[in-house]
């Protein structure tokens, strides 16, 4: 019994901040993020044992977070929150210039369609290789880095148009 809950307090110190930054990704919303991370964390914790190689640990937390967030749907609607309105805090802020930076980002982030957004924050914030995002979203590899290129090909077109028009505009 010890060594399962040195283990697990391995796993919830080590991907406790992945976690919760994937899921209020998904969410948009700070407490339904710290819902979701903690549902995570119980449901790791009766299946630990199922657990073989640690060096998949963070594959498998992020696909029991996926399935608790698809759970929540399943089990009621929640008010939708517009990601315009909500702000969300970096732990450093290195000057308003980059925070306007950071929310233009999020911003664009959040207006990819979510077969593009969702590869790309496994590998942004999750940190996962195209393989690993194939297996955590149960698609072929070449599926994965397909939309991974198409996400940052249309993150590159948004910000080309947007200094296009910030030029016309201080012109």
């Amino acid at each position: 019994m010890m060594i399962k809950q040195k283990r697990y307090e391995a796993l919830v110190y080590a991907l406790h901040g992945d976690l919760f930054r994937y899921a209020y990704w998904l969410c948009h919303d700070r407490q339904v993020a710290e819902d979701l991370v903690q549902e995570t964390f119980l449901r790791a914790w009766k299946a630990l044992d199922s657990l073989k190689d640690e060096k998949a640990a963070k594959a498998w937390l992020i696909t029991i977070l996926r399935r608790e967030n698809a759970r929540r749907f399943e089990r009621k609607q929640f008010d939708l929150v517009d990601l315009d309105s909500t702000p969300v805090a970096d732990k450093q802020s290195p000057g308003l210039e980059q925070d306007m930076e950071n929310e233009w980002l999020r911003r664009h982030i959040a207006e990819l369609a979510v077969e593009y957004r969702e590869p790309l924050l496994l590998q942004v914030i999750g940190g996962f290789s195209g393989e690993e995002i194939a297996e955590i979203l149960d698609l072929n590899k070449n599926t994965v880095m397909t939309r991974l290129f198409r996400a940052r090909n249309q993150l590159k077109e948004a910000l080309e148009l947007d200094k296009t028009t910030r030029g016309r505009c201080n012109g």
